[in-house]
Formats: C-alpha cells, sequence, structure tokens
C-alpha cells in the first residue's frame, strides 16, 4: 500500500476510534452537527451566538437551536445572556463539556502519536534501504 493510501486508512481510523468511543461512553450520542457546533463553542474565540454559529457552520438558524438545545440538555453547553444586550444569548460551554472533549482529545493524541512512530519508522526503514543500496553500488 502506498505512504498516502496508508495515512488514508490511518486517519479514517482516529475518526472511527474517536467516534467509536463517542457512541460507547455513558454520555449521549451525538449527531456530527452536534458534535461540529460543540467543536466551534470550545475552539473558537466567542461571543457565540445562533447567527454567528448558523453563519459558520453553513446551517440555518433552526437547525442550531435544535442542537443547541439538546447540546443544552444534557449539560454539555448553557446560553447566557449577553450582558451589554440582554436581548442577545451566547452559546457557551461547561465544564461537562469541557472534560467530554478532553477525554476525545487525549484519544485523538494517542493515536497521533502511534501514527507519527509508524511513520517515522517507515521512513526509517526507508532511508536504511536506499543507504544500504547506496552502498552496494
Amino acid at each position: 500500500m502506498n505512504q498516502i493510501a496508508e495515512l488514508n486508512k490511518q486517519a479514517l481510523g482516529l475518526w472511527l476510534d474517536v467516534t467509536s468511543r463517542s457512541v460507547q461512553s455513558d454520555g449521549p450520542d451525538l449527531t456530527a452537527r452536534q458534535t461540529a457546533l460543540m467543536l466551534t463553542v470550545y475552539l473558537e474565540a466567542g461571543p457565540h451566538t445562533v447567527r454567528a454559529l448558523a453563519q459558520r457552520l453553513g446551517v440555518g438558524k433552526p437547525a442550531i437551536v435544535r442542537a443547541i438545545d439538546t447540546l443544552q440538555d444534557v449539560g454539555l453547553v448553557e446560553r447566557r445572556p449577553d450582558p451589554a444586550d440582554r436581548r442577545n444569548i451566547f452559546v457557551v460551554g461547561t465544564e461537562a463539556g469541557a472534560e467530554r472533549l478532553s477525554t476525545y482529545a487525549a484519544s485523538i493524541a494517542r493515536h497521533i502519536a502511534e501514527i507519527t512512530q509508524v511513520t517515522r519508522a517507515s521512513s526509517l526503514d526507508a532511508s536504511e534501504s536506499a543507504a544500504q543500496h547506496h552502498k552496494l553500488a
């Protein structure tokens, strides 16, 4: 298998590992939209409004509201009023949400370390093989 195909397989293996851990956890089984919304809230600078989240994720506001409702119901995000304009609502992360993402981040980091070790070992093997071939020539 060529190196690109192997990296693709490893990347998809990573996605499978994280997805499997998600469905095996005691927490809720989140949709891709809910996961993307949650990651946006936790990883990108706020404040996060429904309008901004809908625009960022390229979906309609009603879909974002439903995703927020679900995430709030399970304690992974909260709605908070904008202190400057109480008509606005901000979506913010919670400690439970941060803990859930931290678990996935640790799994991803382990998988990346494994991929990196395999890739380095393959590169070293190829370098050593080329050096041996050069000595013989």
